[in-house]
């Protein structure tokens, strides 16, 4: 393989990239399959060219459902430990990939510790970091320091980057008569919105796509094209602003295939239960089916400190409409930075609702693994269902911390435990 050849370029000529190989290998599926889908589009494997010993991992069509974990410094809680720790946690339980979202003028070292630390697939938000790394105001950068920002990344080993490069002037023009609530609850959607007014100039990574897409092929970045305007409310879902950038997405996304770089979609965000099927099969419409990876989407808006659980229902019914990237939520979103309990409790949530999404899409294999525990119980097989607990650790303590006098059975029905008297009758009945 020409070691200058992107993901997305060697599918198309039928090369088996030592990644896709890998993919193939642990998703269980046929690799002529996923080199078609890679060449086409619906599948990426993001995988800098630049960065060693990362595990190869697969988004997109007939893959399984995956997660992301999002972690880094702020300018009030500044702990690299912390960080690192969270990272591993990661990896413990399971996540698929981690984005760097630090804020701090020591960003870059950081991430480089994070990118040799950790073997998750790793993406960032370029524009966070560069008005820390040019000591000025977001609104005073130039067009060329914020590419300077998004090579500095590309040199650092991320694999993808969420660029805000479809909130354009029209989308403003959407936004300043919808009505919104919550406005622009995108970081990086604001920052890009205020350099535009500040500036009076075009969102410069729309303007200069071109230029975006000669560094994405320099490094093979995946680019997660990124939803500045996503509903941060469930009043603003479904809206003009959010449809208008998804249709400049798709546009961009034809752009970017046809230079050769590999693509991803962001989506919403804040989606009543009702809506949420509607808008991934909407946005996978838009953007030709890309890889769709989704913030949620959280299903109210009134349960901060359990926003995991609100995620997670949101995440499995968007799985289950094809969504194929779950980034996850924590108890502390809209709160505050996330801690280690904060991280876990996210990772598991996430890994639920992406579970389920496979099971109910019809993922070959995906259902195995209840039916194993399923056995485990119908067996009493409590070291078996432990082995089998998506958390293994929290059922053990929950096990242990209330024994019962039975071991065959729980401290919740002890001696009425249905499973044992049912199978006891099932037993006798087939002896007769």
């Amino acid at each position: 393989m020409d070691k200058q050849m992107t993901q997305l370029q060697a599918a198309r000529k039928g090369i088996v990239t030592p990644e896709l190989d890998s993919v193939a290998t642990q998703e269980k599926v046929d690799r002529n399959r996923l080199m078609k889908d890679v060449a086409e589009g619906r599948t990426v494997i993001p995988a800098n060219r630049t960065r060693q010993g990362r595990m190869s991992c697969g988004i997109g069509a007939g893959l399984r459902t995956k997660i992301n974990v999002n972690l880094g410094v702020s300018g009030d809680c500044v702990n690299w430990d912390q960080e690192l720790a969270k990272a591993a946690m990661a990896v413990q339980y399971g996540a698929d990939a981690l984005m760097d979202l630090s804020l701090s003028p020591a960003s870059r070292q950081f991430r480089a510790q994070l990118a040799r630390a950790c073997p998750l697939v790793l993406g960032s938000v370029p524009v966070y970091d560069a008005p820390h790394q040019f000591g000025c105001e977001f609104e005073q950068l130039t067009v060329d320091q914020l590419f300077q920002t998004v090579e500095a990344h590309a040199e650092d080993g991320v694999d993808f980057m969420t660029i805000h490069a479809g909130l354009t002037r029209t989308c403003v023009e959407r936004l300043k008569v919808c009505g919104r609530l919550t406005h622009v609850v995108s970081r990086g959607g604001a920052l890009l919105l205020s350099w535009m007014q500040a500036n009076g100039q075009e969102n410069p990574f729309f303007e200069h796509f071109d230029r975006l897409l000669e560094l994405c092929l320099r490094y093979d970045i995946t680019l997660s094209l990124g939803d500045g305007l996503r509903p941060g409310s469930l009043h603003d879902a479904t809206d003009a602003p959010q449809f208008q950038e998804l249709i400049i997405l798709g546009e961009l996304t034809q752009r970017a295939w046809a230079a050769g770089v590999q693509v991803m979609i962001e989506g919403p965000g804040h989606i009543p239960l009702h809506e949420v099927s509607a808008n991934i099969q909407v946005a996978k419409k838009l953007t030709h089916g890309a890889p769709l990876y989704v913030l949620g989407p959280l299903v109210t808006d009134v349960a901060p400190g359990y926003d995991h659980i609100t995620s997670a229902i949101g995440g499995a019914l968007a799985a289950m409409a094809g969504a194929d990237f779950l980034c996850y939520v924590t108890p502390a979103e809209h709160l505050r930075l996330p801690d280690l309990d904060d991280v876990r409790e996210g990772i598991i949530a996430s890994r639920i609702a992406a579970h389920a999404g496979d099971i109910a899409k019809g993922l070959p294999g995906a259902i195995d693994w209840d039916h194993a525990m399923s056995q485990a119980r119908g067996n009493l097989d409590w070291k078996g269902m432990v082995r089998l607990a998506l958390d293994p650790h929290k059922a053990q303590r929950y096990r242990d911390s209330s024994a019962p006098h039975d071991p065959d059975v729980c401290t919740m029905c002890g001696s009425l435990c249905a499973v044992k008297r049912s199978r006891a009758v099932m037993e006798a009945l087939t002896r007769k």
